[in-house]
């Protein structure tokens, strides 16, 4: 593998700002390391209360992360053969041949598929809007909406299958919906007497890092299956066992596990191809932005949608962006740099309006803190603009109220994070017993 080739990787859309890129890649302590050796970063510390601890370095890979789906393949389709199969999966749903999992699933020796089930933005990934069942041109499967009139399965829609199979690249947070379609489906198949498969798959955001503030126990919903802080640290696989366990489902679960994957491999370390999970999930930078700028949009602020930057910026009409970006860079907060950057989103919240913005420049993944950055953010949108920014309006993805009252109250935002610590670390110590990686 040529040099060239690990830096596009990495980039990704970053390309765009190739001289920025090359900036953040010299003042991260371990790039040079990485560039070399092509070895994979490392994360941070578990809890959000250590958010200063510095990173363990990575382990070398032994090779490219296979997924539970490449595990299936070169098990030959053991765990799955003579079973009628309904398969939950999208459009991230590949192997490492960057094969579809409908198309190896549906030729796969002594497997019989029998439906496609699709969660939120359809089976191809490009909706933003709920969409009703259709079928699959490939193999003229029928494929159910699961965001539309149904949320879960229904009998119909389960008849003739004996085991249901899930195959999502997941967010790692909590709001993102996959995981709550895993979970409803995970029930359904309970009831029935279904097997259930998870074919695991990386958390893009790592397995090391725990942070936000736990769910209210009453406010679950769709974006909130389970009470968990907004990045919960698990693999999409690793979820599944603590839901099946902790929330009491029962279900007949079976894990496909990856190999090669470690908790501290961000995804640039997997040796995956990035396909974006949904429309605004463009890029990795994006997504480790996401858990943070997303709990804005709510309370009346553009996050970047309609933009070709969705997720690395900020901003809406009444805002000005050069006196927000310079207080929030006054706050030094690690892993990120703000700055002046109006736009006019050309869909989504104030489509055609000129926005004053805040572009937010990823500078140390290790060290960022999403939902420290979404908590500043809304402080300052709180105090500076209390006629337009109403902070109750987040509560609906951060699912905390005592964080909100706090927020409301100009309780500083370290001291807002330091509240969430035992919580986290009671969360901790429940997720560490469904850990199938190290």
């Amino acid at each position: 593998m040529k040099v060239r080739n690990f830096r596009s990787r990495i980039s990704l859309g970053d390309m765009k700002h190739r001289s920025r890129f090359r900036r953040n890649l010299c003042s991260d302590p371990f790039a040079s390391a990485a560039l070399l050796a092509f070895l994979l970063l490392s994360s941070g510390a578990p809890i959000e209360a250590q958010t200063r601890a510095k990173p363990a370095r990575s382990r070398s890979r032994a090779g490219r992360v296979q997924t539970g789906l490449d595990v299936l393949e070169a098990e030959k389709f053991a765990p799955l053969r003579g079973k009628h199969i309904g398969l939950i999966t999208n459009h991230t749903g590949l192997d490492y041949q960057e094969r579809t999992t409908i198309n190896v699933l549906a030729h796969a020796p002594g497997v019989q598929v029998v439906a496609l089930f699709s969660p939120e933005h359809g089976i191809a990934g490009h909706s933003d809007e709920k969409f009703s069942s259709s079928k699959d041109a490939s193999t003229g499967l029928p494929i159910f909406s699961l965001y539309g009139d149904h949320l879960r399965p229904t009998d119909e829609m389960l008849q003739g299958i004996d085991a249901l199979v899930f195959d999502v690249q997941d967010a790692g947070v909590r709001f993102y919906t996959y995981t709550s379609t895993m979970a409803y489906c995970m029930e359904e198949a309970a009831k029935r007497n279904i097997a259930f498969f998870v074919l695991d798959r990386p958390n893009p955001l790592n397995g090391d890092i725990v942070e936000g503030p736990m769910l209210d126990a009453e406010k679950t919903s769709f974006v909130a299956y389970y009470p968990l802080p907004v990045r919960y640290g698990l693999t999409i696989g690793e979820l599944a066992q603590l839901f099946n366990t902790e929330n009491h489902i029962n279900a007949q679960l079976h894990v496909i596990p990856m190999k090669n994957w470690h908790r501290n491999y961000f995804f640039e370390s997997t040796g995956r191809k990035w396909i974006p999970p949904s429309p605004n999930l463009r890029t990795l930078k994006g997504s480790l932005l996401y858990p943070g700028l997303e709990i804005l949009q709510n309370a009346g602020v553009s996050v970047g949608r309609g933009t070709e930057a969705p997720f690395e910026e900020f901003g809406a009409p009444w805002i000005n962006g050069e006196e927000v970006a310079a207080v929030l860079n006054a706050k030094s907060l690690p892993g990120v740099h703000f700055v002046n950057q109006p736009f006019i989103p050309v869909s989504g919240l104030y489509a055609g309006q000129h926005c004053g913005g805040v572009g937010v420049r990823l500078t140390d993944r290790f060290a960022l803190r999403s939902m420290r950055v979404g908590l500043e953010i809304a402080a300052e949108l709180h105090k500076k603009y209390p006629d337009h920014f109403d902070a109750t309006k987040i509560l609906l993805l951060l699912g905390n109220d005592s964080t909100i009252q706090q927020l409301q109250s100009g309780t500083p935002v370290g001291e807002i994070i330091a509240s969430w610590a035992k919580d986290l670390a009671a969360y901790d110590a429940v997720r560490r017993r469904y850990f199938l990686y190290k």
